[in-house]
């Protein structure tokens, strides 16, 4: 009979003798009481070793210590603990049973076995002597714990190669609780705030250009609620005041229930990119003297302007500006100088309107204004770019005194006097084509040079803005 068994049954003699007082019921009562530690034994999810604590013999073991190791019943039945293969470690299982007899417990987290066949298998080996009629009985439960403790090293292993990633990539990388607090931020961020430890539990927001925060908050809460990253960019403010622009993508960590708990955001900083970006559409739709927005750029906002007055019925005027004896003074002193005139004639040009309209350099001494939002009445909104027309030709027949520096030379002033002859064209709706329109504005700025320069012209009426 087992020690699984003494421990409940009492000794036969005494089952047997008629002056015993242990009624059938109570018998009857020990033997279920066998049975079902007999069944949790045998079907116990961690491994169970019974020794007697005397002897160190293995008085018992149950089906899955058998499975995990693959020894059979027989063999480790009888044998003390250091004989069987799996402790075949004597001296590591010899101290072990002494600290079992002198202390009664004993706990390895992870000790190191081997199966049967050789393969290695971590096991956590706890142990717990208590007496059974007389007889020291130590119960050794043992959990494998092999497959936790390779998941363990994979997620250690993962969590490495993700630090190394984070403390070497120039992006940044931020974790973020649900109200958008930092939780961790990669070291990447010092370059932008000088500390990392003292961002954590800071708003991300916080930064962020005043004008672009709610956006970039309404994209933060679209992607907790969807469970979806989102792209974004936005202006950052620095503490010095100085102003990155950062492109940010989000994305969700979820719990083991599935629901979001932190947001992962990953960031970089596109300013150098957009300066590019800028520098290149200067390129494209600006004009490299004076800074205006050259024939592309024109032709954009004129469709755009159009189709304005198509919805409102409110009449744009175009005017088309030539300047006067621009082309003496290019010969006299040099493009140079006829480059400073250009630059000074735009500048003039620019004050002579409103934000929302557009003057254009054309090319060469040729210049565009375009007006947009007249009146619905043509008659009002001829008279109203009859009173912008005279404004800009006033303000360019001024005198221009040109400052000049040559290398090596002081600087000298070259003053020149030059007006301008102006074309204007009345558009509304979609009565024309946008070519035409700059055909008619073209061609009363020849108009306006013919009848003496100094002049503005309207296309379609003999009428001119007063001189």
């Amino acid at each position: 009979m087992s020690i699984l068994a003494k421990s409940v049954l009492p000794p036969r003699s005494a089952r047997a003798s008629p002056t015993d007082a242990l009624s059938e019921r109570t018998l009857k009562a020990l033997r279920v009481s066998e049975s079902r530690y007999r069944r949790l034994f045998e079907t116990a999810q961690d491994g169970i070793l019974l020794l007697n604590a005397d002897t160190a013999q293995i008085e018992d073991v149950n089906p899955y210590l058998i499975e995990m190791l693959g020894y059979s019943h027989g063999e480790f039945l009888g044998k003390k603990l250091w004989e069987v293969g799996p402790f075949a470690d004597v001296a590591q299982s010899k101290e072990m049973f002494a600290q079992l007899q002198a202390e009664g417990y004993v706990r390895y987290e992870d000790l190191p076995l081997k199966t049967k066949a050789g393969a290695p298998v971590q096991v956590e080996f706890v142990s717990n002597s208590y007496d059974c009629e007389g007889i020291k009985v130590i119960q050794c439960n043992i959990r494998n714990i092999t497959e936790r403790k390779r998941v363990e090293a994979a997620l250690r292993e993962q969590e490495e190669f993700f630090r190394l990633i984070a403390e070497n990539i120039g992006d940044f990388i931020a974790v973020l609780d649900l109200n958008g607090r930092r939780l961790y931020n990669s070291p990447s961020y010092r370059r932008l705030f000088g500390s990392v430890r003292d961002l954590l539990g800071t708003d991300s927001f916080g930064e962020i250009h005043p004008e672009d925060q709610q956006r970039v908050r309404q994209v933060f809460r679209e992607t907790v609620q969807s469970g979806i990253g989102h792209q974004t960019e936005y202006r950052f403010v620095l503490e010095d005041g100085d102003i990155r622009h950062m492109e940010s993508r989000g994305g969700v960590m979820r719990d083991e229930q599935g629901r979001v708990a932190r947001v992962l955001v990953v960031s970089r900083d596109i300013t150098e990119r957009k300066q590019m970006e800028d520098q290149v559409r200067q390129l494209a739709f600006y004009d490299a003297l004076t800074k205006l927005p050259n024939r592309r750029l024109l032709n954009e906002r004129l469709s755009q302007t159009m189709a304005a007055s198509k919805r409102s019925g409110r009449y744009g005027a175009l005017m088309f500006l030539d300047l006067d004896n621009f082309k003496p003074l290019n010969d006299t002193h040099g493009h140079e100088v006829g480059d400073l005139l250009l630059i000074e004639a735009a500048d003039r040009l620019k004050s002579c309107v409103r934000e929302v309209d557009t003057v254009a350099r054309f090319g060469g001494d040729e210049f565009v204004v375009m007006i947009s939002e007249l009146d619905v009445d043509k008659s009002r909104s001829t008279t109203q770019a009859g009173i912008i027309a005279g404004k800009i030709r006033a303000a360019l027949a001024k005198p221009y005194e040109l400052k000049v520096q040559h290398e090596g030379k002081a600087e000298t002033t070259v003053e020149h006097h030059c007006t301008a002859s102006i074309g204007v064209a009345l558009f509304v709706k979609d009565e024309t084509s946008r070519d035409n329109i700059l055909k008619r504005a073209d061609m009363a700025m020849y108009q306006a040079k013919e009848a003496g320069c100094n002049l503005a012209r309207f296309h379609d009426s003999k009428a001119w803005a007063p001189a």
